[in-house]
């Protein structure tokens, strides 16, 4: 009969400690909320590009044209690209107004309401 070895029972299956004390870990560095918000905001102020992608933006156009007028079938690239500034244009001054607004109700968090004092 051939001898096995038997591992030692370390007892409830606990795992071996090492002589290497612990160094304590440092935590992980979070910035707070609205930090990260901010810095990006900076970053797409500073920048000149266009934020709309360009390619569901001019299906919308053609879609709504189509709605008006099924003559119109073809945009040169410029118009298109300065009715895209414009409209971009447009919606952030809307939504500059509209912080107004919210920071007049003395809120943060712009709300529905805030554009329906604007149109109205």
């Amino acid at each position: 009969m051939a001898r096995t070895e038997v591992p030692a029972a370390r007892g409830r299956g606990t795992p071996r400690k090492s002589n290497v004390p612990e160094t304590p870990r440092r935590k992980k560095h979070r910035y707070k909320p609205s930090m990260k918000a901010l810095r990006e905001i900076r970053q797409i102020q500073k920048s000149t590009k266009l934020l709309i992608p360009a390619a569901p933006f001019i299906r919308n156009v053609r879609e709504i044209i189509f709605q008006y007028s099924t003559l119109v079938t073809r945009w040169t690239p410029e118009a298109l690209v300065s009715l895209q500034a414009a409209s971009e244009d447009y919606l952030i001054h809307l939504f500059e107004d509209g912080m107004l607004c919210a920071l007049h109700a003395r809120r943060v968090t712009l709300m529905k309401k805030d554009f329906e004092r604007l149109v109205a």
